[in-house]
């Protein structure tokens, strides 16, 4: 059909001519109402938006000197950013001397992926990067309470 037949068909609906595929010959286009598609399209993605989980990364820094109330008390907050659901990157930073012995950092670094354990999964190993060592941690998939209690009371029967 011709363009200015196609407009004036449009005209007389009260609707719009919107170009579906203009690269196809001939082009393809649709009589319709343009402003109600954009309103519903607009919603459709707002829906697929709330359904989206965003996931965050949130680092708590060691030294490799760390006395062990300091690790205990950084250590409770790794556990509240896992519970939040977010990702955790543990950090040792090194400096001067410290550097000649990176595997102060990997103990450290080990010793909170052991506390965190049951409740995280490693998803990066410890690595050096300049000064710094770090390895991120994701919290594991909920299971619920009553896995957990049937799960309990089966090592309880053993």
């Amino acid at each position: 059909m011709a363009t200015r037949d196609a407009l004036l068909m449009a005209e007389e609906q009260n609707l719009d001519l919107v170009e579906i595929a203009p690269n196809a010959r001939p082009p393809v286009c649709r009589i319709m109402d343009f402003g109600k598609y954009r309103y519903e399209q607009q919603k459709r993605e707002k829906e697929a938006k709330k359904k989206q989980k965003i996931v965050s990364i949130k680092e708590v820094k060691f030294r490799p000197g760390i006395e062990d109330h300091d690790f205990e008390t950084k250590l409770k907050g790794a556990l509240k950013f896992v519970e939040e659901g977010s990702k955790v990157k543990a950090t040792i930073m090194f400096r001067g001397r410290e550097m000649s012995h990176p595997e102060l950092g990997k103990e450290i670094l080990d010793r909170v992926a052991e506390k965190l354990g049951g409740l995280v999964s490693i998803e990066r190993e410890a690595r050096m990067e300049g000064r710094n060592m770090f390895m991120i941690l994701a919290p594991k998939q909920k299971t619920s309470k009553k896995k957990v209690k049937q799960e309990e009371s089966n090592h309880a029967e053993d």
